[in-house]
């Protein structure tokens, strides 16, 4: 059964983020549902290709779940004010798992893709759900360590099921994974019921200061700029180690995704720390933003200059940890500059500029490693990291003028018109 919810005053009085009732719930569900996708990632595409069908067609696979994803994203919001938190949880994590066991029926090419669809019908719906959800569950004094902790647990999940999804495949064949994949996705659809039954607020129907996209922008712009460069870093940089290295790579070209993973979970959850610390976020943005960038041009230039593989390992941790603080200034900053009320909506346009942005990066940065090797791929995506550096530092520019909150006293009185005093004749 799920949790009785408490108040918001009753929330802000809670001494720790892990006493907020649903919190730990969420994060296992999270920890499952994301095993889950992990699971499937690498196994759906490989299992396309010994079906006998063409690269095209795996890479569609994924294609088309992320397709999914991002299109659900953008009505999440109005269903968990609709129906609640609780509930389309649950149906999400069951539309992630169920369908896995459809790969079990046959695998042309309808069936792979149609599946894989569902899959990101539940996932796309899941993801804008538990990111908005801790906005709802701790104190705001909290919200930078909970939402970094859920970084930890998305990261550990991933780190564990990619391989173990590879693993299972080569052991026991690939129904073995759709039925893993399945049952775990099952279990976070049982820890989403332990969730308070509660919903997103309703928006307020009077006109707000300033447009939601003009205060969200900037951050989406810096997480989807990362995104795309990370579609390049997960697509190449194994490979590219191993090519720059075939000894010294063949050992750590497996492992370099998870280096990479590593240090993007920890400074993210540090960049939390440091958010609540602060009593704001947006203070590890542009060093968040600048690691990122040090990492893809150093893999740049490490690649086109043949130096040691030792590089592209730092590489990888500046790069993975400057994504792990952008991904969680972005998110707090959509908090920060928006009413409660849109909490789902900072939740959706965050979950649509990161899994866009790691779709669109793959294809574009792919397309541009066919056509000027590995090296010029990392070259594209450090001038795109370049672009979000400059689009924060405006916004920190013009930040000053900015007016941020809902109904603002300040600024509605500056628009009541005052009339002039007649001037006395002498």
């Amino acid at each position: 059964m799920a949790q009785t919810g408490l108040t918001r005053a009753e929330i802000e009085n809670l001494d720790s983020m892990w006493k907020a009732p649903g919190f730990v719930p969420t994060l296992v569900a999270v920890f499952a549902a994301f095993g889950a996708w992990s699971l499937l990632l690498p196994v759906i595409p490989l299992a396309a290709l010994d079906a006998g069908h063409s690269a095209t067609i795996a890479g569609a696979t994924t294609g088309i779940f992320m397709a999914a994803t991002v299109a659900t994203q953008i009505f999440t919001p109005a269903m968990l004010r609709r129906i609640g938190y609780n509930p389309v949880m649950v149906a999400a994590a069951f539309m992630l798992g169920v369908p896995a066991l459809g790969h079990l029926l046959d695998d042309a090419v309808w069936a792979l893709l149609l599946f894989s669809a569902l899959r990101g019908v539940g996932f796309g719906a899941l993801t804008v759900a538990e990111s908005a959800l801790i906005a709802e569950l701790v104190p705001a004094r909290f919200l930078g360590k909970a939402s970094g902790m859920l970084g930890v647990f998305v990261g550990v999940a991933q780190m564990v099921f990619l391989p173990l999804g590879l693993w299972t495949a080569g052991q026991f064949g690939y129904g073995s994974v759709y039925i893993a994949a399945a049952v775990v996705a099952l279990i976070a659809a049982v820890m989403c019921l332990r969730i308070p039954r509660i919903r997103a607020q309703e928006t307020s129907r009077e006109k707000a200061d300033v447009s939601m996209w003009k205060l969200v922008l900037v951050p989406a712009v810096a997480v989807n700029s990362l995104s795309m460069s990370f579609g390049a870093v997960s697509s190449f940089l194994p490979a590219a180690v191993q090519e720059l290295d075939p000894v010294t790579g063949a050992v750590i070209g497996g492992f370099m995704l998870s280096i990479t993973g590593g240090a993007a979970m920890a400074l993210r959850y540090f960049s939390g720390i440091v958010a609540d610390r602060a009593g704001r976020a947006g203070v590890t943005m542009i060093p968040g933003q600048l690691m990122g960038f040090g990492g893809v041009a150093l893999m740049a230039l490490v690649i086109a200059n043949g130096w040691s593989v030792w590089w592209l390992v730092l590489a990888g941790v500046l790069f993975g940890g400057g994504f792990g603080m952008v991904q969680n200034e972005a998110l707090l900053e959509m908090f920060q500059r928006l009413p409660r009320t849109k909490v789902s909506e900072a939740s959706a346009v965050w979950n649509m500029a990161y899994d866009a942005g790691t779709g669109i990066g793959s294809f574009v940065l792919g397309f541009v490693a066919a056509r000027a090797a590995y090296s010029g791929a990392y070259t594209v995506a450090a001038a795109i990291v370049a672009v979000g550096i400059l689009a924060t530092l405006t916004d920190r520019y013009l930040g000053a003028h900015r007016v941020t909150e809902h109904n603002n006293i300040r600024t509605r009185l500056r628009q009541i018109p005052v009339p002039r005093r007649p001037r006395r004749r002498r």
